[in-house]
């Protein structure tokens, strides 16, 4: 069948909405929330590039929905929905974020968390962490973000954090320190949806199988 003029403009109008509403989507998840007890003004999508957007993405997989996959060396975090579907999120990966692999369960949530700088850490630099040895309130300022997915294995903490970040401009990126930091809105709506006990799987660069 011939292609025509009509035909190649509505295959165009067609492409065309599909990106607006798109588009529409991604702003929309970045969007404010006042609802927060820490308000989230929202983020213009021209400050995140389009391949650290969070979207719905074809991902084959034989873990069951609701199984959460980090892919450190991707620097991706994936929410699996079935049907060989996921919500792909961008991470950032700290040097606490290099040392798990396999899996792991979510013990404990958070919202607003607290954070406690390491004995290391105050250790290294007292002038800056002594006075937080007792916990950093939750708020904008706080290192661990809107929220934090604490992760355990065997009824153990593995003090293995995924967050959010007061750091946005950090995320697809390696850091110096940290575990697993995602942007604040991606972090708010993957604590939607894990409850405690969801299955977590880290892969590390070189991991077999």
């Amino acid at each position: 069948m011939p292609i025509t003029r009509r035909s190649l403009l509505l295959g165009f109008s067609a492409a065309l909405a599909g990106c607006t509403t798109q588009n529409a989507q991604q702003a929309a998840n970045y969007g404010p929330k006042p609802q927060e007890e820490h308000p989230l003004p929202g983020m213009p999508l021209d400050k995140i590039k389009p391949e650290l957007r969070r979207a719905e993405i074809d991902y084959p997989s034989s873990e069951k929905p609701g199984t959460v996959i980090v892919d450190t060396p991707a620097r991706r975090l994936y929410f699996i929905l079935g049907n060989n579907k996921a919500i792909r999120y961008a991470v950032s990966v700290g040097r606490e974020g290099l040392q798990l692999r396999g899996n792991a369960y979510v013990g404990r949530k958070a919202e607003w968390p607290t954070w406690t700088p390491t004995a290391n850490m105050i250790k290294r630099d007292p002038g800056k962490y002594a006075k937080l040895a007792g916990g950093m309130s939750g708020g904008p300022n706080n290192p661990l973000g809107a929220r934090a997915l604490y992760l355990y294995r065997g009824g153990n903490d593995l003090h293995f954090r995924i967050h959010g970040t007061n750091q946005p401009e950090s995320i697809g990126y390696a850091m110096s320190s940290g575990c697993i930091r995602m942007l604040n809105y991606d972090v708010i709506d993957l604590y939607d949806r894990v409850p405690t006990g969801t299955k977590v799987i880290v892969i590390q660069e070189n991991q077999v199988g």
